[in-house]
């Protein structure tokens, strides 16, 4: 079973607070030349899938309905390891 990695970031063109937040007191804290801070979500899950093919269209479907809200953020995913597989 494919583990799953998901990252939900808001769009480039939506303001994000957190982030700028973030950038703003990198520099009180010793941290320069930071810019552009974006604050977003990581996800990780198993997914049972048969194949390749079937597993892209569960995460693309997951991300679309429900895990993400498409007006307002974009994500990626990628595939870390078989979970099945022996350690």
């Amino acid at each position: 079973m494919p583990r799953v990695a998901i990252d939900v970031l808001l769009k480039r063109e939506i303001l994000d607070p957190q982030g700028r937040a973030v950038e703003d007191a990198l520099p009180g804290l010793g941290f320069e030349g930071v810019r552009d801070v974006r604050i977003g979500k990581h996800l990780e899950l198993d997914v049972d899938a048969a194949d390749d093919d079937e597993l892209a269209d569960r995460v693309t479907r997951m991300c679309a309905d429900f895990l993400t809200n498409p007006v307002i953020e974009s994500y990626s995913w990628r595939v870390l390891d078989d979970a099945s597989a022996p350690a």
